[in-house]
């Protein structure tokens, strides 16, 4: 069935109208990505240095006293993968006194026992801080664990970060 000449002609401005949109958009993604030069200056030869190599800024890994557990996730991870990097890896007092040392408080930490009720090795350790009394930075290694997992987790409500029996950080 033929289209009325009417709705012919509107049908070829909207196509017409689309079209130029397309092209138009294209056009602008072809410009972005690939620039036309604006002058005729020859490129410098391989031999001649920049006078300037634009470098990365990294940002720090540090303690954020002021910030939520989140912001403090990339030190306690930084601090948990050295420790697990170390041969102390499976001594909890070694993540322990890491975090202190990275500005966490003592105080605020948990950490379960190196070795099982039968006097074998720990399968996992775990250790926490508990951060600004309402979240918890925990971290757990361990040869069943694998790699170190590392989780923020709201606080339990009694003060505490991790369940079951803890050892007694005294030292």
């Amino acid at each position: 069935m033929p289209i009325p000449p009417l709705a012919s002609r509107r049908s070829r401005v909207a196509l017409s109208v689309f079209a130029v949109a397309v092209v138009s958009a294209l056009t602008g993604c072809a410009a972005e990505a690939e620039p036309t030069p604006t002058s005729t200056t020859p490129v410098a030869s391989a031999s001649a240095t920049p006078t300037s190599t634009p470098t990365p800024t990294t940002v720090p890994v540090v303690l954020v006293p002021d910030g939520s557990a989140d912001d403090n996730v990339p030190l306690f991870r930084k601090v948990v993968k050295r420790v697990w990097a170390s041969d102390d890896k499976v001594h909890g007092r070694a993540y322990v006194d890491a975090l202190v040392k990275a500005g966490f408080s003592k105080k605020a930490m948990q950490v379960t026992e190196d070795l099982s009720t039968v006097g074998n090795a720990a399968e996992s350790l775990q250790f926490s801080v508990l951060w600004h009394d309402d979240q918890c930075l925990i971290g757990q290694v361990g040869p069943e664990t694998g790699t170190p997992v590392v989780e923020v987790m709201p606080e339990l409500g009694d003060g505490r970060c991790l369940l079951g029996k803890t050892r007694t950080i005294d030292w």
